[in-house]
């Protein structure tokens, strides 16, 4: 902002030295021709002014709205996946497995009830009551209904929105070594310049070395981890407000 009132400031004072040297040593006759030399000139100023000062204000709004859709199908993806994990123990590697599970796999639901029972205890020759868990199996929910309802957004999940040429998120899953614990870990993920594609290299440069706890940080917009067992995204609380 410093930078813009400097140039502000630096173009009236050249502005008004001109008018003076015109006034002063240039013919008559040649005054109206730079006059309109002078107005179109300052239209041309003007608008660069406007378009220094809007195009972040348009950035800000642009980004919004993009990375908001973006990060929506990244919650699907995230959702999609522990679903998908509860039943295979792992996550799946690639959509057209995601989307299959969604469309013909089923949640298992349970009860968990106290119980007892009777065993002869050889030791002491009597029988002694044992306590156990029984766990009833009470019916089956379809993982399709369970996350998504009557919708069918979850088979357009892996198109990134915006994306100038149809790109996909990059899915990816594995089995890592936590301590001795093996544990199932996916990501997807993409990168801020497939969403931000048409936008001022200047403010895509910024927004990519963005650290701070309000914005998307980094190059991608990403949600889980290859590295860490996490679910989380890279985004910030903002993003999951329910009038995103």
């Amino acid at each position: 902002m410093l930078n813009l009132i400097l140039i502000v400031v630096l173009i009236c004072l050249l502005t008004i030295g001109l008018v003076f040297l015109i006034d002063r040593f240039l013919p008559q006759k040649i005054k109206p021709f730079l006059v309109i030399l002078f107005g179109l000139l300052s239209i041309f100023l003007g608008y660069k002014i406007y378009k220094s000062i809007n195009a972040p204000i348009e950035f800000k709004k642009v980004r919004k709205e993009r990375f908001t859709q973006v990060i929506n199908k990244l919650k699907d993806i995230r959702d999609s996946q522990e679903a998908y994990k509860v039943v295979n123990g792992k996550y799946a590697n690639d959509f057209n497995s995601l989307v299959k599970f969604i469309d013909t796999g089923s949640y298992t639901i349970t009860q968990q009830r106290d119980s007892s029972f009777m065993r002869f205890d050889r030791t002491y020759g009597i029988e002694l009551q044992k306590d156990t868990i029984v766990i009833d199996t009470l019916g089956f929910v379809k993982v399709k209904d369970s996350l998504f309802k009557n919708s069918d957004r979850y088979t357009t999940m892996m198109n990134v929105p915006y994306a100038q040429n149809n790109e996909k998120f990059d899915l990816k899953a594995d089995i890592i070594d936590k301590s001795g614990y093996k544990a199932a870990v996916f990501e997807a993920k993409v990168k801020k310049d497939v969403v931000l594609y048409d936008q001022p290299e200047d403010l895509l440069a910024r927004e990519n070395a963005h650290q701070s706890v309000e914005e998307v940080n980094g190059t991608e917009i990403k949600v889980g981890s290859l590295t860490d067992v996490s679910t989380n995204g890279n985004w910030p609380p903002i993003y999951d407000r329910k009038d995103n």
